[in-house]
């Protein structure tokens, strides 16, 4: 028989898991993997990952590779910087893997987005602008809008 987590269990838990989701948005570029950052915190990588999970509705690893191919689009928008630079910028370590996770997060490769330059409408505010141009999760990218 398991015992169920004190409310101060779970509040030391949330604070642990708060902590690590920033260290991955600060540290997007590092290279950082699921067992340092329970390390950080004094948990078990299986722990960290089921909890993550729960908290956030992805895993760890998930989450920094979305946060990647995140800051990837903008600097893709920009358009100085070839998909290679911008690669390994945002701290991924093989093209093709970045490739393949940003066509499944965007649902065009990275090439496209960089080529396509309305993207987001003029006059948006960026704050929107991330919004509508968020990367959606679990391969759930609409489909490109014909022209």
């Amino acid at each position: 028989m398991t015992s169920r987590p004190t409310e101060e269990q779970r509040r030391s838990d949330l604070a642990r898991l708060r902590r690590i989701r920033d260290r991955i948005d600060r540290e997007y570029a590092q290279p950082l993997d699921v067992e340092a950052l329970a390390r950080g915190e004094h948990m078990s990588a299986g722990h960290l990952s089921r909890a993550f999970k729960t908290a956030y509705g992805e895993s760890p690893y998930g989450y920094l590779m979305t946060r990647r191919i995140e800051r990837a689009m903008a600097l893709l928008r920009r358009g100085d910087l070839s998909v290679t630079e911008v690669c390994f910028t945002v701290g991924c370590s093989s093209l093709g893997t970045f490739s393949t996770r940003f066509t499944e997060l965007v649902g065009v490769p990275p090439s496209a987005y960089k080529r396509d330059p309305d993207r987001t409408p003029a006059g948006m505010p960026s704050c929107v602008a991330k919004q509508v141009t968020r990367p959606i999760r679990n391969q759930e990218a609409r489909p490109p809008t014909p022209n």
